[in-house]
């Protein structure tokens, strides 16, 4: 009697697969971890601790496979290559900048593994009719239309200058800047590259003062977006309005910077003020776990992280079911509405709300679209100390 109800329930327990505990989904991480990217990919990395928390919570286990890119398009092609042939993940979440994550964005197709893409924007990445490529984040065209339309609701401005790195990154969002600026009436009266890293930025922008623009659009990561605004304080340039869009102009090393970043305004994906559903709890969370203030890419990569391993979870880590319930499903949460849709020549693009943000006394402040501001902004820019 005892062996035949130990066989029995050894019956059972091989049978029915609901007793036994499920097996970790795989997901895998590329990230800018190292090299001059860090200081924005230590965001994404917390964040991404953070939904390992709150899915442990939720009953999802997961299996993160970590890979560093270092911020170079073939060190992450390697790296997904790895993740989908060796490690074989259910879905990939990152890159973190736009030139690694258009690189990755071809592999996805070609060995048909789910990648989601936290807070890169050339446009160009869901542009490809790719459909196993999503993107949570606005993309580039957004970055720079939101502050525009900021400015035109506080002033008239009437010229705009541009200084922007030479990266997919900086020429995507450059680009549908002057394009977008133009079509409000606003007249391009300068604009200017720079490799990445230079260490002078002066003589750009004199040139730059000498056009006086009203506006002056900026796109850097962080060391850059530092210097240039020390440098422009240097030699005096004084538009009405500083735009950041977005990466390095949203950082707490650029706040920090008191004397050069106060009243910047810059493009932003999420702020910690915003009134969508568990935004102010991951902004105290988060700031409480690692002593700072998270940027964007910190609530992208949450937001990401859960999706995907939600998704890939309840497709039991098989890759054309995680893909199909990317597509057909809608979440809301840290980053509002999110729904991977097809429009304006994107796939499976999320049609984001980007907010537009002031640092005021150091502290990053809501400021645009009015529905969503929590102070009014300081326009035009102060003179210079």
């Amino acid at each position: 009697m005892k062996k035949n109800s130990v066989l029995w329930l050894l019956t059972l327990f091989l049978t029915i697969p609901s007793l036994c505990l499920a097996a970790p989904v795989k997901i895998g991480v590329i990230n800018s971890m190292t090299g001059p990217e860090a200081p924005i990919g230590e965001n994404l990395t917390n964040g991404i601790k953070l939904a390992q928390e709150d899915l442990k919570k939720k009953g999802i286990a997961v299996d993160l496979k970590w890979e560093d890119d270092t911020g170079k398009p073939q060190i992450a092609m390697s790296a997904m290559e790895k993740l989908a042939t060796r490690d074989r993940v259910a879905g990939v979440v990152g890159p973190y900048t736009s030139a690694c994550a258009n690189a990755v964005s071809k592999l996805a197709g070609k060995y048909k593994v789910p990648l989601l893409v936290p807070a890169a924007a050339k446009e160009e990445i869901t542009r490809q009719g790719n459909k196993w490529v999503y993107r949570l984040n606005a993309p580039a065209d957004v970055y720079a239309s939101v502050l525009i339309d900021a400015m035109l609701t506080l002033g008239k401005p009437s010229t705009m200058a541009l200084i922007y790195e030479n990266t997919d990154f900086g020429t995507s969002t450059s680009t549908t800047a002057k394009s977008y600026a133009v079509r409000k009436g606003i007249r391009i009266v300068a604009d200017e590259s720079y490799s990445k890293g230079s260490p002078d930025y002066r003589s750009t922008l004199t040139k730059i003062k000498s056009k006086n623009p009203d506006l002056v659009f900026m796109v850097s990561y962080v060391a850059d977006a530092i210097l240039i605004m020390r440098q422009a304080r240097e030699i005096g340039l004084q538009p009405k309005a500083f735009l950041g869009g977005g990466a390095g102009f949203t950082t707490a090393e650029f706040a920090r910077e008191k004397v050069i970043s106060n009243n910047v305004f810059s493009s932003t994906q999420w702020t910690d003020d915003v009134n969508w559903p568990g935004a102010s709890d991951f902004g105290r969370r988060y700031k409480a776990k690692f002593g700072k203030e998270p940027t964007y890419h910190a609530a992208c990569a949450y937001a990401a992280m859960m999706i995907m391993a939600e998704t890939a979870s309840k497709s039991a880590g098989d890759r054309e079911k995680t893909r199909a319930g990317l597509k057909s499903g809608a979440w809301n949460g840290i980053m509002g509405e999110v729904r991977f849709s097809d429009y304006a020549g994107f796939t499976n693009q999320n049609n984001h709300q980007m907010l537009v943000q002031q640092l005021q006394n150091g502290r990053y402040e809501t400021v645009f679209p009015a529905k969503f501001a929590t102070r009014k902004p300081v326009y035009p820019f102060p003179k210079w100390r």
